[in-house]
């Protein structure tokens, strides 16, 4: 089974990336989180989040109410239990300041969210498949 935690605040890019991930050819648990806070506190097992899986893949959102993404992408690639998670950066930014701190702390990849209801669909399936069929990903060490 591979965990999915996505970190983001928007309903509508929340479910359409449920959808997408619902057609998987992989099984998956996709755990939604909607704040930088709720993310560390789901990754570091606080509070309601304490029998948390640890996840395969995070996808990121960079503009997060609470705690921004950049925030949250720095404590999990600063924690040693947590650095070695792939971290997706899904984001609307086309910004170069944003690519290039994103990658500074240490993202995984940065994808610019596509606004046509196909393509994003496309994105997270490309995503999915990357991580899940080509890549080998670290074993959960510990878990």
């Amino acid at each position: 089974m591979i965990e999915i935690l996505l970190v983001e605040d928007s309903p509508a890019d929340i479910a359409l990336t449920q959808e997408a991930l619902l057609d998987s050819k992989l099984t998956n648990n996709l755990h939604v989180v909607t704040d930088g806070e709720e993310a560390m506190a789901f990754l570091q097992k606080h509070g309601r989040y304490a029998a948390a899986p640890k996840p395969d893949l995070i996808l990121l959102d960079l503009n997060l109410p609470r705690k921004s993404g950049r925030e949250v992408l720095a404590e999990i690639k600063a924690n040693e239990r947590l650095s070695s998670i792939p971290v997706v950066v899904m984001t609307i930014s086309q910004d170069e300041r944003d690519i290039c701190e994103s990658y500074r702390l240490h993202a995984n990849c940065y994808i610019r969210k596509p606004l046509n209801f196909e393509e994003f669909i496309k994105i997270v399936q490309s995503i999915e498949d990357f991580w899940f069929s080509i890549v080998t990903l670290p074993p959960r060490c510990g878990e």
